[in-house]
């Protein structure tokens, strides 16, 4: 296969499954943003009860493009809940995860999705701390060290050699995430994800991506509390 260079070189293969909470300022860009790129063959949004005004911006967008699939959950479960509902409605035969917020960028699924559409990789986690072309925003010095604290643990229950389990960019052939059961209802999917996905035995690439995180005051909802949840999950999943 060619090398792959931009969005532009490949066709229509990827369901988008966004996790939505209370993310009015940046949802209608985010969702532009998404269905701008070419990859994109649908786009699953799920509504976790949002009570800002998303669900509103949502429907109206859902109104004029085809592409997008409208889920909301009545009472908030949590994103992993929202995941899990999400990829029941995949469709097409390449998933990824995209967050809501405007930490990750859209353009960049061409990297994700090179190592999967050459034949190479089953699942492709991308990677904040391999570095890419623009970089990251220099943000909390203690949420890199717990995130490579919990990265480095989860390595050593599952074998894999990760950088960054905790990355929101994680890409998937669709037989094999609809394959796996998500127990977690919140932030625990992750370890949770990574463990079932390393004891299936498959192939798994990991790709450096860019990073605007944001602040607390910019909407950021990730604490220490999820930290210890996750460190739980490693246990739960890997041992247990």
């Amino acid at each position: 296969m060619a090398e792959i260079k931009s969005n532009f070189d490949i066709e229509p293969c990827l369901s988008v499954v966004m996790p939505v909470f209370n993310e009015a300022a940046t949802i209608v860009g985010v969702v532009k943003n998404v269905l701008l790129q070419r990859p994109v063959q649908q786009l699953i949004i799920v509504d976790d009860c949002s009570s800002d005004g998303t669900l509103n911006n949502l429907q109206v967008l859902a109104q004029t493009e085809p592409r997008i699939t409208l889920v909301h959950h009545e009472v908030n479960q949590g994103k992993g809940a929202a995941l899990r509902t999400g990829f029941a409605h995949a469709t097409s035969s390449i998933v990824i995860i995209q967050d809501a917020d405007l930490e990750y960028d859209p353009t960049e699924y061409f990297r994700l999705l090179a190592p999967i559409l050459s034949g190479k990789a089953d699942v492709v986690f991308g990677s904040r701390f391999l570095g890419s072309p623009s970089g990251h925003r220099v943000l909390y010095y203690w949420h890199s060290v717990g995130n490579k604290f919990l990265t480095t643990l989860s390595n050593m229950a599952t074998g894999l050699n990760l950088t960054d389990m905790e990355v929101c960019y994680k890409v998937f052939r669709r037989e094999i995430i609809q394959k796996i059961k998500i127990e977690e209802n919140r932030f625990g999917f992750e370890p949770e994800i990574t463990a079932k996905v390393a004891r299936m035995k498959v192939r798994v690439y990991e790709v450096g991506i860019s990073y605007y995180g944001r602040t607390y005051a910019e909407g950021k909802k990730v604490n220490w509390r999820d930290g210890f949840k996750a460190l739980w999950c490693i246990l739960k999943y890997n041992f247990f």
